[in-house]
């Protein structure tokens, strides 16, 4: 069974009434069904590798499988589910290599959206910027908060800096980070650490040091890729002592 802490869509839509409802409800649904699960993906309540049968997304998100099968072609195509072993589509789990491809890219345009976030930034933007760094600040010891607070904040940095492409290719990579599972934030002092980090780039975008900002960025992407690394070997240590865990939903 799909996760129990996943989040329906609020609907009181049964699958026979579905069926006879206009076209533009139906698509409304799969919206609905596409959105919901995205983000159960992205929030780490489905796991990678986590089968998605049809039945079962359908009994969750309590509607039609025609919606749900929309949804999840949308989501095959964008690269967030794959094809499972033996049929169907689950969760897209990188390898290691995947991995390091994919914070290789990650370092090089975090740091290159803070450079030009430091050479281009206007005044209410780093206002913005320090504001998040705040907010951090003022934020409740809790893991998920603070990734969903982190978002925010990069995406204000990759919108300072004032490059359409790069901003495309930077939130395209954060669907492909989403996928990597249990947000690094959980591990033990990452939150006051990723404080620090932040509030040095945003000191450095404000400097308009554009080297300095490159540089912390570049360093904050590299700590989260060697947090990412450990968060991956102690799922696999905690996967070998629990055999057939995390094969299905």
């Amino acid at each position: 069974m799909i996760a129990s802490n996943a989040t329906a869509p609020t609907s009181n839509t049964t699958s026979n009434t579905t069926s006879s409802m206009p076209e533009r409800d139906s698509r409304g649904l799969a919206e609905r069904a596409y959105g919901t699960i995205r983000e159960a993906i992205q929030d780490g309540r489905l796991s990678p590798g986590q089968r998605m049968p049809e039945t079962d997304v359908s009994t969750w998100l309590k509607v039609s499988r025609t919606p749900v099968r929309e949804a999840l072609r949308r989501l095959q195509s964008e690269g967030m589910l794959q094809p499972a072993p033996g049929g169907g589509l689950s969760v897209v789990r990188h390898d290691l290599r995947a991995v390091g491809e994919l914070y290789d890219v990650r370092e090089s345009l975090e740091g290159t959206a803070a450079a030009l976030a430091a050479r281009g930034a206007d005044a209410t933007e780093i206002r913005v910027l320090h504001a998040m760094v705040e907010s951090q600040r003022q934020l409740a010891d809790d893991p998920q908060a603070h990734a969903r607070l982190n978002i925010v904040f990069h995406q204000n940095i990759y919108h300072a800096a004032h490059n359409r492409f790069l901003l495309q290719n930077l939130q395209s990579l954060h669907d492909s980070v989403a996928l990597l599972g249990r947000t690094t934030f959980a591990s033990p002092g990452r939150i006051a650490e990723a404080l620090a980090e932040h509030a040095a780039i945003v000191a450095a975008i404000a400097a308009r040091d554009e080297t300095s900002a490159e540089a912390l960025a570049r360093s904050h992407v590299r700590r989260g890729y060697e947090l990412r690394l450990a968060s991956i070997a102690a799922a696999t240590e905690a996967a070998a002592g629990r055999p057939g865990e995390g094969t299905g939903p």
